[in-house]
């Protein structure tokens, strides 16, 4: 019997040639990006001027006999994005090459890197969603992560070409903008007023068909399945029963009121096609995001720096906790803001500034809608007694990003002003742990590559996770910090390297001389 398997369907990729065409259907739980905070072209906009309904809808006896009206009003607010990925040459690695071509004896013939490789062109189909009359669009990152052009369609049938304003891979949310004014835009609904039962209206482009409606009802609130789990993702999502299907993805989910209570993103199937179970990104966490993309082309996240429990009955039992509701510590970070704040290991966080914490991934979720150095009240149940503790948020630590570009690709090929070289790298201290999975020897010393962007100069040149910078243009790098000092005050964009990379030590020359240019070829 196939297990299901969550996927993030509603995209419909083809093979841009005649002919050729198929429909693929995105990969289940992984989603490719960032694993931190997305960066984006950022915008010189304060904020995004959300419209905004609090008003729980009415939960009388009696239904509508249709839903016309409401459609009437919200469909235009719904638009098709259509976008193209270019044909690349890319830097092959060990998963995509022949067996042995990945061998030091065969990459000496392709300058002690691997051979590239050609990726053919495709096109993309998904929906999103007008949040403001000034012409921003939400909608998914897997519907335009990678693209080389977008293209929103109106329901008048107006076509513009959209900009990426930012992208959010940990919650597969993404802004863009296009040059128009006085558009239709959504209203907002209060998510978390939101019940289980309530009607529901998905609207979107499902195949590529055209604008579809489908209903349904909120069938579960605050779904974690672990589908953006590989980018440490904040999951908090509406499942529906209202069908969602290919070119969905970044579509409206609407209450009865027409008002915008999630962005339709993806889907439990064993066959890959709708079969009840759809979940759909809520309301408020949209908002908060794309108000961050707009504002700085990122979003930064608050941090407590604890490991978390779930509290299981016997868990509950042990720890004095009645109703099973909390997030129980079970080690706080050394020099975190909840260990300096005098957090405890078997501590259980039962709420955060008066609002009830139900698990640990509702503490997270909270705890990520405030900025960095926001300072919180927690309600802390310590052995049987609760008493207030104030934390003052932190950035999570993790990755530096090198350049300005940081691991978006997207955005550091469409700008013109990025600063520094090795854009779209990102580096961590080597730690014990990864020391003893790469077999580094003790005495090296550098910066662990964790990512590159994909079409990167970067990744052109050969770099790849897990390869470690130990020389940036002839000066030791010891660690992360080292390496990103140092890539930002060079003034020549071809850089050289030493690297160390799997038992070798190596000199490569990343050249982002004319990267803008190039990108647009």
């Amino acid at each position: 019997m196939n297990q299901p398997k969550f996927v993030l369907v509603p995209v419909t990729r083809r093979p841009a040639k005649p002919g050729l065409a198929t429909v693929a259907t995105l990969g289940a739980l992984a989603l490719a990006g960032a694993l931190f905070a997305a960066a984006g072209t950022g915008s010189d906009k304060s904020s995004i001027d959300l419209k905004r309904d609090a008003t729980p809808v009415a939960r009388g006896p009696l239904e509508a006999a249709s839903f016309s009206t409401i459609v009437k009003r919200v469909a235009p607010s719904v638009v098709k994005i259509t976008t193209e990925t270019k044909a690349k040459r890319v830097a092959a690695n060990a998963a995509n090459l022949p067996p042995g071509f990945d061998h030091p004896a065969f990459r000496q013939f392709f300058g002690n890197r691997p051979p590239d490789m050609q990726t053919q062109p495709q096109n993309g189909l998904g929906s999103g969603v007008i949040v403001s009359a000034d012409g921003y669009v939400v909608t998914n990152n897997h519907v335009v992560d990678g693209a080389d052009l977008v293209t929103v369609a109106l329901t008048d049938g107006r076509e513009f070409t959209a900009k990426v304003v930012g992208r959010d891979p940990q919650t597969d949310l993404a802004v863009v903008k296009i040059d128009a004014e006085d558009l239709p835009a959504v209203t907002f609904a209060d998510s978390a007023k939101s019940e289980v039962g309530d009607r529901v209206l998905a609207i979107g482009n499902p195949f590529g068909i055209g604008e579809t409606v489908t209903s349904g009802i909120v069938s579960a609130k605050g779904r974690n399945i672990g589908i953006l789990a590989e980018v440490e993702g904040y999951e908090d999502f509406i499942q529906t029963d209202a069908a969602i299907n290919p070119g969905n993805s970044g579509g409206a989910l609407v209450d009865i009121n027409g008002r915008l209570l999630g962005i339709n993103t993806a889907i439990l199937s064993r066959s890959g096609g709708f079969q009840g179970v759809g979940l759909a990104v809520p309301a408020n966490l949209v908002s908060h995001v794309a108000d961050s993309l707009v504002k700085t082309g990122k979003v930064t996240r608050g941090y407590l720096g604890v490991n978390l429990n779930t509290l299981t009955p016997a868990l509950a039992e042990a720890f004095n906790v009645k109703d099973n509701k909390g997030a129980l510590v079970a080690a706080t970070i050394p020099d975190g803001p909840a260990a300096k704040a005098g957090l405890k290991d078997g501590d259980v966080i039962t709420g955060l500034n008066g609002q009830p914490v139900t698990d640990p991934n509702n503490l997270k979720n909270q705890v990520s809608s405030f900025a960095p150095g926001t300072t919180v009240n927690l309600d802390v149940l310590r052995a049987g007694k609760t008493t207030q503790i104030a934390v003052t948020t932190a950035e999570k630590p993790g990755a530096k990003r090198i350049g300005k570009g940081g691991l978006d690709s997207l955005s550091k090929q469409n700008r013109s002003d990025d600063e520094g070289v090795l854009n779209g790298v990102a580096v961590e201290d080597l730690d014990r742990a990864g020391r003893r999975d790469m077999n580094v020897p003790a005495k090296l010393k550098g910066a662990l590559i964790t990512q590159v962007a994909p079409n990167s100069a970067s990744a052109r040149a050969g770099l790849k996770p897990g390869d470690i910078i130990l020389e940036i243009n002839r000066e030791p790098v010891t660690n992360a910090k080292d390496a990103v000092e140092l890539s930002t005050k060079t003034e020549s964009k071809k850089t050289l390297l030493k690297l160390w990379s799997r038992g070798n030590t190596l000199f490569v020359v990343v050249d982002e001389t004319g990267t803008d240019k190039d990108s647009q070829q």
